[in-house]
């Protein structure tokens, strides 16, 4: 319930009086509809139609003044205000729909865009510790989720506004029958507690099995050349298959839930009608034109419970839904590092190295609940134009040190500093506009190779980007495509080598003029040819920005200005190539005989 509270005020939140007025809209719609039904009688007895007692029946004085005129003008006046009923009711109730559906509307743009930027906003190390694909979840199968929750909880208001009114008339014609009928109803709602506890679990599965298939499936669907290349097709659709099947069974109990209420639920309505009817004619007496006018009432009003009933399912079954976005949203929200939204964010003055970016007794680690630190105790200094190696074993520490390093994950202890000044959250985002970023794994969106290229300089003119594509050696091959800058190159950019998206992701890094460059593995994929085209641009770049690589190959490191050389989080050597190569006994000199041995056996 608290779940669907938060989402209740955040609706509020974008609709604001809005939603007051389609409530009063939803009231005058009920009270017309109401009013119909109170008038028929007067207005069949009236006409001639059928002889009944009006005396009993509110309203029915207003039709007096038909008594003194003919028969034609009673039954068209009596037709008119019966056309004019109708209309009014179906010009309001068009109109709180369209306004409904824009509320509704509104709502889910404001959360699709505020979760989706929720997530934008959060720390690294949130994202670090949670699966993507639960994120894809959440933007669609729980944004769903909690879409219908909200629509069926507003059509849920709607009847009982609608119900709440209808009772109250059936109060003003009979209060014994009224009481006697609600009394009936709270026995049909208790009955039928267990059914909304049983939605609510299975839609608890509902978002576990939805998790899963999102997981499961970007899995597949990232390793799809393994899949391919291992002939593990067939394991994968048995695992489809398995999962779907869990899938069709956890639907098909939804479905036996709700076709089971519904078939308990008319068995009892019916059952009690008959009780109402039974002791209304023998033990209250009614008149029949009271009588008449509560079964039309009533007969109106089981469908509305009905539609609450079922309504109250489907809302139970979104619930966990509701949860796990609404924990989503507090969390993200909790590891918020900025705003997108405020102008302070566009106008982001870059903080530049001018002297030293440096690391002081820096301990890390990824869960504080455990005593493995990631990196322990790191002192390092890195100059400013200048070229910084930072070498060691998979799983040393690197990556680690590297997002220290950028500023995408805080020291659990210790500081950065940049030119003597320790780097903080608010300098953060300003810090990270100097720096550009080139990954082992590089990542291309599926666009043209101008538009990919534009994503880190909007503004960029066609020989800005050639010339970021000359110095990153991709202009050859790029010349070579049918379109050029124009071609697409699918998702990631499977249509290119894994040499040419490296290139490629270079060239965006250079392309946006950064003061740091930070290259993990950036040449990794690259031929000796184009590895040394390479590195002659990067030694093009040292004295005019501060570059930092993580490097395995001799090439780059030797090109280095200082070598770090790291270990199980701590450093362990640092210092020129030249120098740290003679030390016979050390872990770069290991390193290195390893790297010559793979290279004399290649």
């Amino acid at each position: 319930m608290k779940a669907i509270l938060y989402f209740v005020q955040r609706l509020y939140s974008t609709s604001g009086n809005i939603l007051y007025m389609n409530l009063l809209g939803m009231i005058l719609i009920s009270l017309i509809e109401g009013i119909g039904v109170i008038i028929l009688i007067p207005m069949l007895s009236m006409s001639g139609i059928i002889n009944m007692n009006t005396d009993l029946i509110p309203l029915s004085v207003i039709f007096q003044f038909l008594q003194n005129i003919s028969e034609t003008w009673k039954l068209s006046i009596i037709l008119g205000i019966y056309f004019l009923l109708v209309l009014g009711q179906g010009f309001l109730k068009r109109t709180v729909t369209i306004s409904n559906s824009k509320i509704h509307q509104g709502f889910m743009h404001h959360l699709r865009t505020d979760t989706f930027g929720s997530l934008l906003q959060a720390n690294w190390d949130f994202h670090i510790k949670r699966r993507k694909s639960d994120f894809v979840n959440s933007l669609t199968s729980e944004i769903g989720g909690v879409s219908g929750g909200m629509n069926t909880l507003l059509q849920m208001v709607t009847s009982l506004v609608f119900t709440f009114i209808q009772i109250c008339f059936a109060f003003w014609l009979s209060a014994k029958l009224a009481i006697f009928v609600l009394i009936c109803g709270l026995i049909v709602a208790l009955l039928f507690r267990r059914f909304v506890h049983r939605s609510k679990s299975i839609g608890q599965q509902t978002t576990e099995l939805s998790k899963s298939y999102h997981a499961g499936i970007t899995d597949q669907l990232n390793g799809i050349k393994d899949i391919k290349s291992n002939t593990l097709e067939q394991s994968r659709m048995a695992w489809l298959a398995s999962l779907d099947q869990k899938i069709q069974k956890e639907q098909l109990a939804q479905i036996k839930l709700k076709t089971t209420s519904q078939f308990v639920y008319q068995t009892a309505s019916a059952f009690f009608i008959v009780i109402f009817i039974f002791f209304s004619v023998r033990l209250f007496h009614a008149q029949l034109e009271q009588l008449l006018l509560i079964i039309v009432i009533f007969s109106r009003l089981w469908p509305r419970f009905n539609g609450i009933q079922s309504n109250m399912e489907s809302i139970a079954a979104t619930i966990p839904a509701f949860t796990s976005l609404m924990l989503l949203h507090i969390e993200s929200k909790e590891a918020n590092e900025f705003t997108i939204s405020d102008q302070s964010y566009t106008n982001i003055k870059p903080i530049g190295i001018d002297q030293l970016l440096e690391c002081r007794n820096v301990f890390f680690r990824y869960n504080r609940k455990e005593p493995l630190y990631a990196l322990r105790d790191v002192d390092l200094q890195i100059p400013s134009n200048r070229m910084t190696a930072i070498v060691g074993r998979s799983g040393a520490g690197k990556s680690t040190l590297i997002d220290i390093l950028m500023g995408l994950i805080l020291p659990e202890e210790g500081q950065v500093l940049i030119d003597g000044v320790p780097l903080t959250r608010e300098k953060l985002l300003a810090f990270r506009h100097s720096i550009s970023y080139v990954p082992q794994d590089p990542f291309l969106f599926n666009a043209s190779i101008r538009e990919n290229m534009l994503l880190v300089k909007g503004d960029a003119i066609d020989d800005e980007i050639w010339e970021a594509l000359e110095f990153s050696a991709s202009a050859t091959f790029v010349r070579r495509l049918s379109q050029g800058l124009d071609t697409v190159i699918g998702d990631r950019g499977i249509r290119l080598s894994g040499g040419e998206r490296q290139r490629l992701v270079l060239a965006r890094a250079i392309l946006r003029k950064p003061s740091i460059l930070v290259l993990d593995e950036a040449t990794s994929a690259l031929d000796t040819e184009n590895e040394t085209k390479i590195q002659e641009a990067l030694d093009l770049l040292k004295g005019k920005m501060t570059i930092i690589v993580i490097a395995h190959r001799l090439s780059t490191i030797r090109n280095a200005d200082q070598v770090i050389v790291i270990d199980q989080g701590t450093i362990v050597q640092k210092g020129m190539f030249s120098e740290l190569a003679k030390e016979k006994k050390s872990l770069l000199s290991h390193l290195l005989e390893q790297q010559a041995n793979v290279w004399s056996h290649g």
